[in-house]
């Protein structure tokens, strides 16, 4: 609970959007698999256009890393805090 309020408090300054904030929560309580955008777009009821670009922002923000692979396996991860 502590490392959830510590990475809350990091973000505070920016403003997320509603998708942003549910699936973020998602991962902080423990999210089953790989972050992907299809299952960003899924869970949040969004296009993969819409779910790519929430992904980019937060890992600008660097909230979010991309893992390793590449390509159609492109998945992401919570940024360290």
């Amino acid at each position: 609970m502590v490392a959830k309020a510590r990475y809350w408090e990091r973000l505070a300054p920016a403003s997320l959007n509603a998708r942003q904030v549910k699936v973020l929560n998602q991962l902080l309580d423990g999210f089953e698999g790989k972050l992907t955008t299809s299952k960003w777009a899924k869970l949040t009821q969004c296009s993969q256009d819409t779910a790519y670009r929430d992904i980019l922002d937060l890992v600008e923000r660097g909230a979010l890393v991309r893992d390793s692979a590449g390509g159609r396996s492109t998945s992401y991860s919570l940024a360290a805090t």
